[in-house]
């Protein structure tokens, strides 16, 4: 066994995300890439889109909310998704790639986060390619993989291993809510956590639910 952290055993690895070590961007969610996303049930992308914006919003993420071509073909961000970062106007591009985009980088820039949480559409086109980007320039990225989609499974599978390979870091988003949460003894955010899970958690959030009616402790 090897010892690290000063020759003492045990703590948080440095890699696990924590609210003050990341930021969050999410990338074209749209009418037309929904249209034709083919890689996942779309009513269970908008849900997991959404438990990872509001885990984000519990957490204070900084969040940095992107579209392309609005105006003229994709359409509007996801209503629902705007709700929830009511004063945070998506930046809207031309490119395929946002990390060509000075405003977006900028943005992320100023949050002063060195790892950065990632979601959208196409995995393999709009999100891929901000990866990597985003990798080359010194950032740690994690994907989250079940709020991104793309025109087949297969296109979604390749881009992700094609992120991994890079050295992306693959998540799902309620690995990001509890992870970032970690101890349930965190009072100020736990409380949060716990609606985020009923909303949106399936099956975690059925049982949030038994737990609170038939544990009195729980409660």
């Amino acid at each position: 066994m090897t010892q690290q952290n000063n020759g003492k055993l045990g703590g948080a690895a440095k890699s696990l995300l924590t609210p003050d070590n990341c930021s969050l961007l999410l990338i074209d969610y749209q009418p037309v890439p929904f249209f034709t996303v083919q890689s996942m049930d779309p009513q269970l992308l908008i849900n997991n889109i959404l438990g990872l914006a509001k885990t984000a919003k519990v957490f204070s993420l900084p969040t940095v909310l992107t579209t392309v071509t609005a105006d003229t073909f994709d359409g509007p961000m996801l209503p629902e998704l705007q709700t929830v970062f009511p004063d945070n106007q998506p930046i809207d591009r031309t490119g395929n790639n946002p990390w060509e985009d000075e405003r977006v980088v900028s943005a992320v820039q100023n949050a002063d986060r060195q790892k950065i949480v990632m979601g959208g559409f196409w995995t393999g086109n709009c999100l891929a390619l901000s990866v990597l980007s985003a990798l080359e320039d010194g950032y740690e990225v994690y994907v989250v993989a079940d709020a991104c989609g793309d025109v087949s499974a297969m296109a979604h599978d390749m881009a992700i291993q094609r992120v991994i390979q890079a050295g992306a870091v693959p998540i799902t988003w309620q690995a990001v809510m509890l992870e970032l949460q970690r101890d349930w003894a965190r009072e100020k955010t736990a409380g949060e956590v716990k609606e985020v899970g009923k909303q949106h958690g399936g099956a975690m959030g059925q049982a949030a639910i038994y737990a609170e009616s038939m544990i009195p402790k729980a409660k």
